[in-house]
């Protein structure tokens, strides 16, 4: 019994080292771009991804990407590719890199660094007047940006 509750103890110490979030100034890249890697070592919620796309607060991708898996979400943007069949032309790793920082896969893009933290050119700190400070949160946290891959991952062409 003394092993059998060690080795439950070892494996889930184990889990627990590998479910650790990896920062942003961590997180590999391939030479492509893609990160291969999750950044949380925890599934994705496909769900709560959908939610995260949609909210003007969070994600926002629907100001720039349009897709048939939210057709309820007001002004859907034509500024990016749609979003339909999006798992069928790129696979979890590049669409994970993509979000983190699309410049990496595509130089010159609009789209935001989702999980990005550093070399920003900041003109002030909102509209207040004052420098800007160089501590900067990402727009998604590593959970959201698995979540939201996790959704992507769901929309193939039918």
């Amino acid at each position: 019994m003394r092993i059998t509750t060690l080795a439950l103890a070892a494996s889930l110490t184990a889990g627990a080292a590998y479910a650790e979030t990896v920062a942003p100034a961590d997180v590999k890249f391939t030479e492509d771009g893609a990160v291969e890697m999750s950044l949380t070592g925890v599934a994705g919620d496909a769900a709560e991804g959908k939610a995260i796309m949609v909210s003007k607060k969070m994600g926002n991708c629907v100001a720039c990407h349009a897709a048939s898996a939210y057709l309820e979400a007001a002004f859907p943007g034509n500024v990016g590719p749609s979003l339909d069949g999006v798992s069928d032309r790129w696979n979890q790793a590049e669409l994970r890199g993509i979000l983190t920082n699309s410049k990496l896969t595509y130089e010159g893009t609009v789209m935001p660094a989702y999980y990005k933290v550093d070399g920003f050119t900041r003109p002030g700190k909102a509209y207040t007047g004052k420098a800007a400070d160089d501590s900067f949160a990402p727009l998604l946290s590593a959970q959201q940006v698995e979540d939201v891959v996790a959704f992507l991952m769901t929309m193939k062409d039918e």
